[in-house]
């Protein structure tokens, strides 16, 4: 399996770190992504070192590759509410003092949205939180999510993105998780021009800082900023540009996480279609 790419799918972090290596290596991944904390809440479990232990054991066994970890939905650093920003910040912080016992790895977070005050001001205060919760000599990479650009999201232009890593100090720190989903909802027309695509993003933001990918088909079609993920093959996507898009050259070696409406045997299946050669 260390040769293999590595694609799995989001887990359920509730019964601890081991018992997710063990679930994504019975449906055939070799990579996972999880929420750090409820999704739509507030409180996260403390951290079990000994089972942190036993999964970075059987990880190393069973060649489980790097692993993405996912922001709460509720944080937004970039309201105009100053508590709400608040919130975001510390929570943030505390997930990334939390990854440190999973070292090597990457967290991903939905960058905001402007709430009315316009992109300019959402990037400038994104970019403030990162200053202030990124530290030098972490282990975690930090990743800006690609949106759909339904509301007032940011991120739903490589540009916006671009200029929020420009203005983080520990740029070294940071990195990008494509969705296929919403940068197909944001008009990027991944299934008939990927070449184009993938070149725009290097010339905006660089592909050596695309650190992760999520795969999902959509619900919606091309740029309609809808953001609602399908089962493989089952949208407007289609399997075969979502295919060719996960083994293309330049992406191959990342991590792939599905996030489509599934539960575990589902998501075998998806894996088993996507790896087939």
């Amino acid at each position: 399996m260390k040769d293999q790419m590595k694609i799995g799918c989001h887990l359920s972090s509730s019964k601890g770190f081991l018992h997710m290596g063990k679930e994504a290596v019975s449906i055939g991944a070799n990579t996972f992504q999880f929420f750090t904390r409820n999704p739509r809440g507030s409180r996260a479990k403390e951290i079990n070192e000994k089972d942190v232990a036993a999964y970075l054991e059987y990880a190393a066994e069973h060649g489980i590759g790097t692993v993405v970890a996912h922001a709460p939905y509720t944080l937004n650093p970039c309201s105009a509410d100053e508590h709400t920003r608040e919130f975001a910040r510390l929570t943030l912080a505390d997930d990334l003092r939390r990854m440190e016992y999973i070292p090597g790895n990457v967290y991903n977070f939905h960058p905001g949205s402007h709430v009315g005050q316009g992109i300019e001001r959402g990037i400038e205060l994104i970019a403030d939180t990162l200053n202030e919760i990124l530290t030098p000599g972490q282990h975690t990479t930090v990743l800006l999510e690609t949106m759909a650009g339904k509301g007032s999201e940011v991120g739903s232009r490589f540009e916006e993105l671009a200029a929020i890593i420009d203005r983080v100090e520990h740029k070294d720190l940071m990195g990008v998780c494509l969705d296929t989903c919403h940068v197909y909802d944001a008009g990027y027309d991944i299934v008939n021009h990927p070449e184009e695509v993938l070149e725009e993003f290097d010339r905006v933001i660089g592909l050596n800082r695309l650190k992760a990918i999520h795969v999902n088909d959509s619900k919606n079609p091309f740029a309609s900023h809808k953001d609602r993920h399908e089962k493989i093959g089952e949208g407007s996507l289609g399997f075969e540009a979502l295919y060719s898009f996960v083994h293309h050259p330049k992406l191959c070696h990342l991590p792939f996480c599905l996030e489509t409406p599934n539960e575990l045997p589902g998501y075998a299946k998806e894996i088993e279609m996507l790896r087939q050669k």
